[in-house]
């Protein structure tokens, strides 16, 4: 199957393009007496997902046996009813009259109910495969995966694509692992991405991280198409449906154009405004990977979301036992965390950025500060810096880049980097 869409930087689909794309792509798979489940995104993603959704219906509910929607929570709370009707863009209470006939599920990574094992990756696989970027930490891991997938002929993923910290690129298979995975494979793959680091793995197109998702993910027998989505503003620039491989690859070549920013120096000051779509620090952090590259040496990190108001909804406790720290820090103290989960530990480091661990303390690259509705004393607890969002005045850093500050209005998907990285940010 080849790969059908296109898209162009600053380019527009407009409703018929996408239209046409979609009939196309439900021709192609032939989804005729068929059950397909369409595996989607949560809310902090951007995309048109009620579009795509609707257009997707009028050209499969028809034709198929069935038609279900699954949402790729990977660790992120639960959906209610109330937050799924403004996921796909409907009125409260309306969502069976738009979608009808259809039922959207959540994934529940915790419930081992909901999971079954599809295969092992061997530690000696996981080596193979990695290049030896796993770094002694590899060890059999169980790949499991949300059971539901398996009452159907046909799974679709339906998503967009973003400069990813822990992946190189999000999207394809990673709405598999960890969009509707167990907990083994998603806090491995995690912390091999923070043994990488953030700068010199994110917006790369082939990483080891990439590299493991895909082996696990031809561990799932379901036949899988993917829809991927290359979002510019509120417009879709890009759309391209095919095999995951194939049409994840053209939408990262679109999405390297169109989301990464290159400028010339550092900036002492940057203030990286999350929008409301990140409703904790675990999504919100996405404030700090995309701007790390661009933050001088001793500079300063703001992260800018007076709505923030903890830490995560489903990680808070055993972040506040860990704390903030760089990976030399954790590395250099191995027996200490090692019993933490993996992936709580790599999102604590990639916000913390870079940085070392000696006799002399902690010694991070730059200081990382909360400008947010955590209060000052917890900020002080996990290793972070506070400012009152109150006091910020965003004309403090808006159109002074020549002064060595930076405003990003909304920050978490476009990502910044040096023209000449150093060292530590190049792949």
């Amino acid at each position: 199957m080849s790969v059908i869409g296109q898209g162009q930087p600053g380019g527009r689909l407009g409703d018929a393009d996408i239209a046409e794309i979609i009939a196309a792509a439900a021709d192609r798979v032939g989804a005729d007496n068929k059950r397909v489940l369409v595996i989607v995104p949560d809310h902090t993603r951007t995309c048109p997902l009620g579009k795509v959704a609707r257009l997707l219906h009028a050209a499969v509910a028809a034709r198929a046996r069935k038609l279900d929607f699954l949402i790729a929570l990977g660790t992120h709370p639960p959906l209610s009813e109330a937050q799924i009707d403004r996921l796909f863009e409907v009125a409260p209470g309306r969502l069976g009259d738009v979608l009808p006939g259809s039922h959207v599920f959540n994934h529940d990574w915790k419930d081992p109910e909901t999971l079954t094992k599809i295969g092992t990756l061997s530690a000696d696989r996981i080596r193979e495969i990695t290049g030896g970027a796993s770094g002694g930490f590899e060890t059999d891991i169980d790949v499991t995966i949300n059971r539901r997938i398996f009452d159907y002929d046909l799974v679709m993923i339906a998503g967009p694509v973003f400069p990813h910290e822990v992946v190189g690129f999000s999207g394809g298979a990673k709405y598999f692992f960890p969009g509707i995975c167990g907990r083994e494979l998603l806090n491995f793959f995690h912390w091999l991405g923070a043994l990488r680091t953030v700068p010199r793995i994110i917006g790369c197109k082939h990483t080891p991280v990439r590299a493991l998702l895909e082996a696990a993910a031809e561990m799932v027998s379901v036949p899988t198409v993917l829809l991927a989505m290359v979002v510019q503003g509120p417009d879709l620039a890009g759309l391209y449906f095919g095999p995951p491989r194939e049409a994840w690859s053209a939408a990262v070549d679109l999405s390297g154009e169109i989301h990464i920013t290159c400028v010339e120096r550092p900036f002492d000051s940057v203030l990286s405004r999350a929008p409301r779509m990140y409703d904790d620090l675990w999504v919100g952090a996405k404030c700090m990977y995309k701007m790390e590259p661009v933050v001088a040496d001793g500079g300063e990190l703001i992260i800018f979301a007076p709505h923030i108001r903890e830490l995560s909804v489903t990680h808070g406790k055993i972040i506040k036992e860990v704390g903030y720290h760089t990976l030399d820090y954790f590395l250099k103290q191995w027996d200490a965390f090692k019993d933490y989960p993996w992936g709580i530990l790599a999102h604590s480091t990639h916000l913390r950025g870079i940085g070392t661990f000696d006799d002399g303390g902690e010694n991070p690259r730059i200081q990382v500060t909360l400008a947010t509705g955590i209060p000052p004393e917890l900020c002080e607890r996990i290793n972070l810096g506070y400012r009152d969002p109150a006091s910020i005045d965003v004309g403090d850093w808006d159109g002074r880049e020549d002064q060595g500050r930076l405003y990003v209005p909304k920050a978490g998907e476009m990502l910044y980097r040096l023209k000449n990285p150093p060292a530590w940010a190049r792949p």
